[in-house]
């Protein structure tokens, strides 16, 4: 029996915290380790990566609402002799401090950030935990949000509230469409006025874009120069005024 309790084997991810006589005496391991019966103690610390589960926390974020959420942790111990002497249960002890900093942090936040910016408050919450946990000898890796529980009458609101912002940007987009065909069709308007052979042109080139459509629209090309001495005739004007004669030999004026 004595010569059991002078022997232990660490594996390769475990270290001991060696006391003598109640004093801290170093951190051994892994491997063979002999103590001192009755006089030295030995503290196993693993040294892996520990996922710590955050239960649910009820919060209330900054534009007051109620929601739940959750989260990961992910942590080790870097200082084994920290981890046992500067803290009582390092587990549990991170456990606690995990939920008071998400209900802390994730309050002064509003509820459209905790569901589209996760990475920052991620990269925050790990931040903070891991300057917390720094004199426990403890390293936070990374911190996950898992869900953001929300009650049945803000998801509807949130649905309304989306569908309203989906419409105002459409009519945004419409409006914004109209305003770009006025100035186009303005712009097109001012270059064919400036050559009348330009709008001919484009007289027949929409002749033809309905000449190959499948459709029974007959459609017979005037000259406009033709109806305006047609209604020039019928209001009594002459189209073009005669010469004046001058007077023969054989007349005299009066």
């Amino acid at each position: 029996m004595v010569l059991l309790s002078m022997i232990r084997i660490l594996r390769e991810y475990e270290r001991g915290v060696v006391f003598t006589l109640g004093r801290f005496s170093g951190v051994k391991g892994p491997g063979l380790i002999i103590l001192i019966p009755f006089v030295q103690q030995l503290v196993r610390v693993d040294l892996r990566t520990v996922v710590l589960d955050v239960p649910s926390q009820d919060i209330i974020s900054r534009d007051n609402v109620s929601v739940k959420v959750n989260a990961v942790l992910y942590f080790r111990v870097v200082d084994p002799d920290k981890a046992v002497i500067q803290v009582e249960r390092y587990m549990e002890a991170t456990s606690q401090l995990a939920q008071t900093t998400l209900r802390s942090v994730l309050g002064k936040h509003e509820l459209d950030e905790m569901l589209s910016e996760r990475d920052k408050l991620n990269a925050d919450l790990q931040e903070i935990l891991d300057r917390q946990t720094e004199d426990w000898g403890i390293k936070v890796a990374n911190v996950e949000i898992k869900h953001v529980d929300i009650d049945e009458s803000m998801v509807r609101a949130i649905a309304r509230q989306a569908e309203a912002e989906r419409n105002r940007r459409a009519r945004i987009i419409n409006a914004e469409g109209e305003q770009q065909a006025a100035q186009r069709l303005v712009e097109a308007a001012q270059t064919l006025s400036a050559a009348p052979e330009a709008m001919q042109l484009r007289f027949l080139s929409t002749l033809y874009d309905i000449s190959n459509d499948r459709s029974s629209t007959i459609i017979f090309p005037v000259p406009i120069d033709m109806l305006r001495r047609i209604f020039d005739q019928g209001s009594g004007t002459p189209a073009t005024a005669a010469p004046a004669r001058a007077p023969g030999p054989g007349t005299s004026g009066t």
